[in-house]
C-alpha cells in the first residue's frame, strides 16, 4: 500500500472541512427555523448534522479516489444504512431525552402548585442534578410555608392578646372618667392615682412593643462598658422591690459581689428586670426569690433568678421565650396590676437583649424551683 502524497492528504482535508461546512450550513438555516420549537428538537438536528457531515464526507473522498462503480456502491449502502441506524439512535435518545425533561416539568408544576417532589432517576446526570435541586427546593419552600403558617398563626394570637391586655387598661380608665363626668365620686381627685396606674401600664406594654420591633428589626445599638454585676442587680431589684413586697416575696442575692462584665448596663438591667418581674409574678407568696451569678469555664457567667413556683411542662420550657406566649393557667399571672407583663413580651425581650450580647437565656426546672438563666460571655482579651 503506497503512502498518500502531502497533496492527498490537503485534498481529504479541504474535502471533509468543505462537506462539513456545507451541512453546518444547512443545519444552522434549520435551528434558525426551529427557534421556537423544542431542545429536543434541535438536539436532534445537531447529532443528525454530524452523521450527515461525516457520511457527506466519507462519499466525496470516495468518488475523488477513483474507485470502482461495485465499491463506491458497496461503500454508498453501508452509509446510507450508517445513516439511517445514526438518525434513529438520535431520535430514540432525543425522545429520551424529552421524557426526563417532560418529568421534570411535570415536577415543577406539582411544586408550584404546593406539592414536595421527590428526586428522580433519568439516566441523565445533568436532568438527575436538577431533579435533586428541584426535590430539596421544593422541601425548603414546604418548610419555609409550615413557618410562615406558624408565625402567621403567632401573630394572630399576638394581635388578639395585645388588643385583650390594651383594651383592659382601657376600660379601667373609660370607667373612671365616666364616674367622675356623672359626679358619681365626691372626690374626683383620689381616681388620679388609679389613672395614673392604668397609663404606665399601657405606656410599659408600648415601650416593651418599641423595644421588641428594634430587636427583630436588628436595630438595637449596646453602649457597652464594663459594669459591675452588684450594680446592675441592685438597681433592678430597687424596681422591682415594691411588686415583691405587695406578695410577700424576698429577693435574696448570692455571689453577685465581685463579679465584672462587658455589657450596656441599661440592657442588662432591663434584663434582670423582666425576669425578676416574670418570677414575682409566679413565685407562691411569701417565698424567697434567689439570684444567682455562676461561672462556666471561664468563659462565660450565668446569672440565674431562681422561685419556688412549678413552673412549665418541660417541652415548653423554650417555646416560653416566644412573642405572645401563654403557659399553663397554673403558672398564669397572679393578678396584680404592679406585676402585669402586658402581652408576654418580657421574656422574648430579656433573651433578644441576651443574644444582642452574645448571650442567651434559658429556662429549667430544678428540684428547688424554677430559673431562669443569662449567660453573658466574658469578652476575649482583644476586644476587652
Amino acid at each position: 500500500m503506497t503512502a498518500l502524497a502531502p497533496a492527498d492528504i490537503a485534498l481529504i482535508v479541504m474535502t471533509c472541512l468543505l462537506c462539513a461546512a456545507l451541512v453546518a450550513i444547512v443545519a444552522v438555516a434549520i435551528l434558525r427555523t426551529l427557534r421556537r420549537r423544542t431542545l429536543m428538537t434541535r438536539l436532534l438536528v445537531v447529532a443528525c448534522a454530524g452523521t450527515v457531515a461525516m457520511t457527506a464526507s466519507v462519499l466525496a473522498i470516495s468518488v475523488e479516489m477513483y474507485i470502482s462503480e461495485h465499491d463506491l456502491t458497496v461503500l454508498v449502502v453501508v452509509l446510507a444504512v450508517s445513516l439511517v441506524l445514526g438518525v434513529l439512535v438520535a431520535m430514540v435518545v432525543a425522545r429520551a431525552g424529552r421524557a426526563s425533561f417532560d418529568r421534570l416539568s411535570a415536577s415543577l408544576e406539582r411544586v408550584g402548585g404546593g406539592a414536595v417532589v421527590e428526586a428522580e432517576d433519568s439516566g441523565w446526570d445533568e436532568v438527575d442534578e436538577l431533579s435533586a435541586q428541584l426535590a430539596a427546593v421544593s422541601a425548603k419552600i414546604e418548610s419555609a410555608r409550615d413557618e410562615l403558617a406558624q408565625l402567621d398563626s403567632a401573630r394572630r394570637r399576638f394581635f388578639a392578646w395585645i388588643s385583650h391586655d390594651l383594651r383592659t387598661p382601657l376600660t379601667a380608665v373609660r370607667a373612671l372618667a365616666e364616674t367622675i363626668e356623672e359626679g358619681a365620686s365626691d372626690a374626683p381627685e383620689r381616681f388620679a392615682g388609679e389613672v395614673r396606674a392604668q397609663v404606665e401600664t399601657m405606656s410599659r406594654m408600648v415601650d416593651d412593643l418599641f423595644e421588641l420591633s428594634k430587636l427583630t428589626s436588628g436595630a438595637v445599638r449596646l453602649r457597652t462598658e464594663q459594669v459591675g454585676l452588684r450594680e446592675v442587680v441592685s438597681d433592678a431589684v430597687a424596681d422591682v422591690r415594691a411588686a415583691a413586697e405587695l406578695r410577700g416575696l424576698r429577693i435574696v442575692e448570692r455571689g453577685i459581689a465581685g463579679q465584672v462584665l462587658w455589657a450596656d448596663p441599661h440592657q442588662l438591667g432591663r434584663i434582670v428586670v423582666n425576669l425578676l418581674t416574670n418570677a414575682i409574678r409566679h413565685a407562691p407568696p411569701g417565698t424567697d426569690i434567689v439570684i444567682s451569678a455562676t461561672e462556666t469555664d471561664g468563659r462565660r457567667l450565668v446569672l440565674g433568678i431562681l422561685d419556688r413556683g412549678s413552673g412549665v411542662a418541660a417541652w415548653d420550657l423554650d417555646r416560653m421565650f416566644d412573642v405572645g406566649w401563654r403557659g399553663d393557667p397554673a403558672r398564669g399571672p397572679a393578678g396584680d396590676g404592679a406585676v402585669s407583663s402586658g402581652a408576654g413580651l418580657g421574656l422574648s425581650i430579656a433573651r433578644g437583649l441576651a443574644r444582642a450580647h452574645g448571650g442567651d437565656v434559658t429556662a429549667e426546672l430544678t428540684d428547688d424551683g424554677f430559673r431562669m438563666n443569662v449567660l453573658i460571655p466574658y469578652p476575649d482579651a482583644e476586644s476587652s
